[in-house]
């Protein structure tokens, strides 16, 4: 029984395979304008590295902000369910999922079933997503990538006061005008990313364990920051890219519809 899960976010599109609740294979690309062919072409490369091909899917479930236009999907279902159903999958131990997208930032709060108990989200403002360090990076002139190990190197505690993208923006260019380093910029700016993220996850409670999902899950300084932030150790989901978790969670709904 093969099925497939593929989320298309507002940067990035994910695929994942599955076979009898096995994952086969799972493929992260670069969204473009068109969900419809970021979907097609995510999908192709994790079939690729399945070694089968579209005909073989059963079953499939599409989520994300581009859910309504992926042409291959039996069904759609809501980032919240996926999330919180692929990070109970792979710790069930996990009471709080936080996923940092590229234009949002969720937090679910989940019972010891994987059943979602409460969850909040920010889709209004880009303070406390991806698009923040986006931004902040090109104001800084480093790469994206390198923004969390950057961010390890500081030794100057310095503070970010505004979280808006445009005036954290115009703070960044003065503490550069001031001849601040690049890496003590980056620690203060994960650390006003991670207490917008924190403020959202503790208006619902916070409860042990907790886990990040996302892309921005991969900076090392923003983990490090939340973690502060919310007074808790946050984890990483086990042996899984982070990225992968929302359509990990559609291949998983997509299995037990077929189960069904």
């Amino acid at each position: 029984m093969i099925v497939a899960g593929c989320d298309v976010g507002s940067l990035t599109a994910k695929a994942v395979i599955m076979k009898d609740g096995e994952i086969l294979a799972s493929a992260v690309e670069r969204a473009g304008t068109r969900p419809k062919d970021s979907a097609e072409r995510v999908l192709d490369i994790a079939l690729s590295m399945a070694g089968l091909k579209r005909e073989d899917i059963r079953f499939a479930v599409g989520t994300g902000y581009g859910k309504d236009q992926i042409p291959f999907v039996n069904q759609s279902e809501s980032e919240i369910s996926c999330h919180a159903k692929g990070a109970w999958w792979r710790m069930p131990s996990a009471r709080m999922v936080i996923d940092i997208g590229g234009q949002d930032a969720k937090a679910i709060k989940m019972d010891e079933n994987g059943t979602i108990v409460r969850y909040v989200y920010n889709d209004k403002c880009a303070s406390g997503t991806g698009r923040f360090l986006e931004v902040m990076a090109e104001a800084l002139g480093v790469p994206l990538e390198d923004m969390g190990s950057l961010s390890e190197q500081s030794t100057e505690k310095l503070t970010i006061s505004n979280q808006c993208v445009i005036f954290a923006e115009t703070e960044v260019v003065s503490l550069i005008n001031e001849r601040k380093k690049p890496q003590d910029i980056a620690r203060a700016l994960h650390k006003a990313l991670a207490s917008r993220v924190a403020s959202l996850a503790k208006s619902i409670g916070v409860d042990e364990d907790i886990v990040m999902t996302g892309g921005v899950a991969k900076n090392s300084g923003v983990f490090k920051a939340l973690s502060e932030g919310l007074g808790l150790p946050v984890k990483n989901l086990p042996d899984m890219d982070p990225q992968i978790n929302g359509a990990l969670g559609a291949a998983l709904i997509a299995g037990e519809k077929m189960k069904k």
